[in-house]
């Protein structure tokens, strides 16, 4: 079985992090969930991996986007998967 392209880093019960996986849910796309550090100052794999210790973040391997924010990763998931994308590969606008 092979792991799902797009790994989401978040907080339990952060309505952030809730708002992007709503988000991977209603285009039913497969991720897996890391949970972090809630201290901040001890998120050092996201500072790694987006150059910030904010969550949500997420590694999307298969365009090979890494980033942070609620706002640009849920703008990220429907351009690059939702409806958008849809219209865009069939030639039409979204």
């Amino acid at each position: 079985m092979s792991e799902p392209a797009i790994t989401l880093y978040r907080l339990q019960a952060c309505p952030f992090c809730e708002r992007v996986v709503r988000t991977l849910d209603e285009h039913g796309l497969d991720y897996r969930s890391r949970f972090v550090e809630p201290m901040h100052s001890e998120r050092d794999i996201v500072k790694r991996l987006t150059g910030k210790r904010t969550v949500p973040a997420i590694v999307d391997e298969t365009t090979g986007i890494t980033m942070s924010e609620s706002a640009n990763i849920v703008e990220y998931i429907e351009r690059t998967y939702g409806s958008e994308a849809t219209a865009a590969e069939q030639g039409g606008e979204a």
